[in-house]
């Protein structure tokens, strides 16, 4: 991408040198993100021109002088926030809040014409390969499917963290997710697979219904004003033990908060724009007893976590068909980042050969 705005276009970008730390990888797979639409419309202010993606799987096809924890051959899931392990959150077990995390990355390359190329969240992974830190790649079985492990990087990671790590969902409670993209279905497996009884999915449309089925919701609402009053009906009265909300925006988050029953939590998982604010009362926030907080990456160790999920979908123990809508070529991204502007279907996924 050129710019903020500008319609995505595949290009030939000449990656830098497999210098000391460092590891070249061949991507195999590579989930398209909100986060990037993000970058696309706004939101967000990276600095261009940019390579997308982060969220992909492939195999290291080299390494620098000192790196010891892949070797060629190796299949890794890459991590847009590998941690520093120096710093004060990291030690003191926060690694997802590591100040190195979200920071602007140098160039990943040049154009033909030798203009510098950013790098999305530091991997820009929809490219047929990267060169990356060592510490921004995670081992992972050989038998993991590539579009599978893909998703553990981001969307998978997000949505499971949030549901064990941020909100700790227990066997019986009722959950309410607002907005069904990648990280929305995510945190519907996870939520099932953690026991939750009632599951409520919502999104814009009937279109949607279907997806959230499969991935375990056991009711689908179409979002609208009088949201908060269906799902109280579902729940006896009180609204949802937890509400998640995948979105990002400020109606939503409000809407996931008057949902919640009273002493309720409510998790943000969507990313918003810093402009867009979110008002509550004093009195809602001291009356309600409700917990509103964020989960940053799931508020997850990817280094310790990813690992587990990969070995979880191996066994079977986690499904994530449900996931994927669409797997497709580098040229039909553009395409899906308008689909996922329009709402529809679930994750796409870049397969290389």
């Amino acid at each position: 991408m050129t710019g903020s705005g500008a319609t995505p276009s595949v290009e030939s970008v000449t990656l830098p040198d497999v210098g000391p730390g460092a590891v070249r990888v061949k991507v195999r797979a590579a989930g398209i993100c909100h986060s990037d639409l993000s970058m696309i419309d706004g939101k967000l202010s990276p600095q261009f021109p940019l390579t997308l993606g982060h969220e992909a799987a492939g195999v290291v096809v080299e390494t620098g002088a000192g790196v010891d924890t892949v070797k060629p051959g190796d299949h890794v899931v890459l991590n847009w926030s590998p941690a520093c392990r120096r710093c004060w959150f990291c030690e003191n077990g926060e690694p997802w809040l590591c100040v190195t995390s979200g920071t602007p990355s140098a160039p990943g390359g040049v154009l033909a014409d030798g203009t510098p190329v950013h790098v999305t969240l530091g991997l820009g992974a929809l490219a047929d390969e990267v060169v990356v830190p060592a510490r921004a790649v995670i081992a992972v079985p050989q038998l993991l499917p590539f579009d599978a492990a893909a998703l553990l990087g981001c969307a998978v990671l997000t949505g499971v963290g949030a549901v064990n790590n941020t909100a700790r969902v227990r066997p019986g409670e009722s959950v309410l997710v607002v907005g069904l993209g990648g990280v929305g279905l995510s945190v519907i497996v996870a939520a099932r697979a953690a026991g939750a009884g009632r599951i409520i999915a919502v999104d814009v449309s009937e279109a949607k219904r279907a997806l959230a089925v499969s991935a375990g919701a056991t009711d689908y609402l179409v979002s609208d004003d009088t949201l908060h009053k269906s799902v109280r009906a579902l729940t006896e009265g009180r609204g949802v033990d937890h509400a998640f909300e995948c979105v990002g925006r400020s109606t939503t988050i409000r809407t996931a908060w008057r949902a919640a029953r009273r002493g309720g939590r409510v998790t943000v998982v969507g990313m918003g724009a810093k402009d867009d604010l979110v008002s509550l009362s004093a009195l809602d926030i001291f009356h309600s007893a409700k917990t509103l907080r964020s989960s940053v990456y799931g508020n997850a160790d990817p280094d310790v976590e990813v690992p587990e999920l990969a070995a979880r979908v191996v066994d079977g123990s986690l499904d994530l068909a449900p996931l994927i809508t669409h797997r497709i070529t580098l040229e039909q991204a553009p395409e899906a980042f308008a689909r996922m502007a329009r709402g529809e279907g679930a994750r796409s996924v870049v397969i290389f050969e």
